[in-house]
């Protein structure tokens, strides 16, 4: 066959066309274990006590490192906090040293503080009410009967609903509809100021609506609203 006729046969193996997202694709990654920082969480006190002292535990770890990893570099860093710091040394540990996922736990408890400082926060993990930061004396029917209406929030739920789903037929007293009202009052009373998150709607029953100043807490595995 001709040189000719070499050129002019068409090509019929596929051809891959290499993008760039493909190119960076075959790359390896760019981010890759560089190496490990281990927090330490014991104060001077502690570490007397033990017999020890912050720098000589340094030592030794640079020791054991050194003939294990005789390649590895070593950088110690003591954390300083203020000796009224609460908590766990190792959380205080890692705060101090701006451990990424310990000040972002700091934070929401910040908030979670500032939340409980005013208002009212239903804990439905809790099983807890708090009215302007200060826990409230609920009953367990009474937390029982706000955390149906916050759970069905901006649904209108009959008496007849709340009686059977708060008291069972085996119970000692099992209220007609019209004691509903009563327990309702009685709620109202203690959430004093913020009495007005249960809503009565004449004729029908009561009604959660989301308000400004009342935070709900949903713990792991409790429905949200949207389930009912």
């Amino acid at each position: 066959m001709s040189n000719t006729a070499l050129l002019e046969r068409p090509v019929t193996a596929p051809v891959r066309v290499v993008s760039r997202a493909d190119a960076a694709a075959d790359q390896p990654s760019i981010r890759s274990p560089r190496g490990f920082a281990l927090y330490v969480g014991i104060d001077e006190i502690k570490a007397a006590e033990a017999g020890v002292s912050l720098p000589l535990l340094v030592d030794a770890l640079r020791r054991t490192l050194a003939e294990l990893a005789p390649g590895a570099e070593t950088h110690a860093t003591v954390a300083l906090a203020p000796q009224s710091a609460g908590g766990r040394d190792l959380d205080v540990v890692r705060l101090a040293l701006h451990e990424p996922g310990a000040i972002a736990r700091a934070k929401a408890a910040v908030e979670e503080e500032k939340d409980e400082e005013s208002g009212v926060v239903v804990d439905i993990s809790r099983k807890r009410v708090l009215l302007d930061g200060e826990s409230a004396a609920f009953t367990y029917k009474e937390f029982e009967l706000l955390q149906y209406l916050v759970l069905r929030e901006g649904r209108t739920i009959e008496r007849s609903e709340l009686v059977s789903a708060l008291w069972q037929a085996t119970d000692d007293e099992v209220p007609g509809e019209r004691t509903i009202d009563v327990h309702v009052r009685r709620l109202r009373a203690k959430l004093g100021r913020h009495e007005d998150i249960v809503r009565t709607v004449r004729g029908v029953g009561y009604r959660f609506d989301r308000h400004a100043d009342v935070v709900i807490r949903y713990g792991h595995g409790t429905p949200s609203p949207d389930r009912f």
